[in-house]
């Protein structure tokens, strides 16, 4: 339970509780969790890509933080409203020039690795990982198929205009951020 709210978040269905619990992972994956064929390239290439990875797999991807975003108001955490109690979005790209809506992969830090962060004295606040655009990093933690944005996504809704990334398929939840170029 964190701040009461459960991993399975808010939601009574059961298919969106099972992936609030796979949000709210609290724990950061073993060497052999992390899947080497997973790569920015790799979750960045076109096509229908519903069935690429199991939910159990991590990985290690690299790239550029175009941006960084606080996360909507969501059955994940409970609705909070409170931003430090609120995912962040960070949107990660290959190249700073080649950053469209639909080259984006979204990787998410939550409430719950937020207060390990800070526990081990890291800055995770969606202030504080602002400082982040435009670096490169080394981002890990375990890969989601967000199912809520399949309508969203490049890859499973082609060509649609309210597209706002290139996959639904993220780093959710975020368990590590090294910053490369500094």
């Amino acid at each position: 339970m964190y701040h009461q709210c459960g991993l399975t978040g808010s939601r009574a269905s059961p298919i969106v509780q099972q992936l609030n619990y796979l949000k709210n992972r609290w724990n950061s994956p073993k060497p052999k969790n992390i899947n080497p064929a997973i790569t920015l390239e790799a979750v960045l290439a076109t096509g229908k890509d519903t069935r690429r990875w199991p939910d159990s797999s991590a990985a290690e991807i690299e790239g550029i933080v175009f941006d960084v975003k606080p996360g909507g108001i969501e059955s994940t955490n409970c609705m909070a409203q409170d931003l430090a109690d609120r995912d962040t979005h960070i949107e990660i790209v290959r190249r700073m020039d080649d950053s469209g809506l639909t080259r984006r992969m979204i990787v998410e830090v939550t409430p719950r690795l937020r207060a390990l962060a800070l526990a081990r004295g890291l800055d995770w606040s969606t202030q504080a990982l602002l400082a982040l655009k435009g670096h490169r990093v080394k981002i890990t933690g375990w890969m989601l198929f967000d199912f809520e944005h399949i309508d969203e996504s490049e890859n499973t809704a082609p060509r649609k205009r309210d597209n706002w990334r290139a996959t639904a398929w993220e780093i959710h939840p975020v368990t590590d951020i090294t910053v490369l170029d500094r």
